[in-house]
């Protein structure tokens, strides 16, 4: 599978800090392989995201925007139905971007709280004006819309952390995220999600190879024999305390049929899946 590059691929005539992007398809995009060398924001005006990054899956419609930070992802794009397209303003800022605005505040601080790569806000009156200008300075020349995003950037941050505070912005540019710290989190919050070893190697900024070198160094056995005990360790679970029956839950801890679910649950606890809630 191809990598996009963002904002590489979108061949902008600037290489200003600050740019910006009007995005529209007609045709959906499943589970991409997305680089982004730049943080980014996404306003969404039509249709649906989905993106799984190194510590979380969020979703959201055009109610939401979602600011990401720089590095890897896999992205899922929806069309809308009533539209049939798939529209969103795409804002790219770096690191350093960041760092002068907290600077300039006085807000920066090294010990951040939040490990997170993405952060969801609501549109609100003020934000869907926001969003209708960059529409219009997106159609501006080059050379005048630099000079204009600075001040809407500062504009949009300031804002936001009036709004919600300086973490999500210091969570931005925290360089605490590590190689090991990277991986755990993606094996840790992607458990329980169908993604294969070519997705987590990807989200994890590693070769296959070396992800599961590194995977196999951690947790002491092969990435297929944990993920396989974590998804029947939670299909236990679910079986004793939520009474669901098999048929209701084989998909939730990543089987494509009951018929496969059934057998690695006897494999691993020597009984079915009912015989084992009967026991209970």
């Amino acid at each position: 599978m191809e990598v996009t590059e963002l904002p590489k691929d979108l061949h902008l005539k600037t290489n200003a800090g600050i740019q910006l992007y009007d995005y529209q398809r007609t045709q959906g995009i499943l589970k991409t392989k997305i680089n982004l060398s730049q943080n980014t924001i996404s306003f969404l005006r039509k249709g649906t995201k989905e993106v799984i990054g190194n510590d979380n899956i969020v979703k959201i419609t055009n109610k939401d925007f979602v600011i990401m930070k720089s590095g890897n992802c896999l992205m899922t794009e929806n069309i809308s139905d009533s539209f049939n397209l798939y529209h969103s303003i795409l804002l790219f800022f770096s690191n350093n971007d960041v760092l002068n605005f907290l600077e300039k505040h006085k807000k920066y601080s090294s010990q951040n709280k939040l490990n997170k790569s993405f952060f969801i806000f609501e549109y609100d009156h003020f934000i869907e004006n926001y969003v209708k200008t960059l529409e219009h300075i997106v159609i501006l020349p080059y050379k005048i819309q630099e000079q204009i995003l600075k001040n809407k950037f500062e504009e949009l941050m300031l804002f936001l952390t009036h709004k919600k505070g300086f973490d999500f912005l210091n969570a931005i540019v925290d360089s605490t995220d590590e190689k090991l710290n990277r991986l755990t989190a993606i094996v840790e919050n992607n458990k329980l999600n169908k993604l294969n070893l070519e997705e987590l190697a990807f989200l994890s900024n590693m070769s296959i190879s070396t992800f599961k070198r590194e995977f196999t160094k951690t947790y002491e056995m092969s990435p297929m024999k944990w993920f396989n005990e974590q998804r029947m360790n939670h299909a236990a679970f679910l079986l004793q305390t939520k009474n669901k029956r098999p048929i209701e839950l084989y998909e939730e801890v990543g089987y494509e049929n009951l018929s496969n679910f059934v057998q690695a649950f006897k494999k691993r606890f020597g009984l079915t899946p009912k015989q084992f809630q009967l026991q209970s």
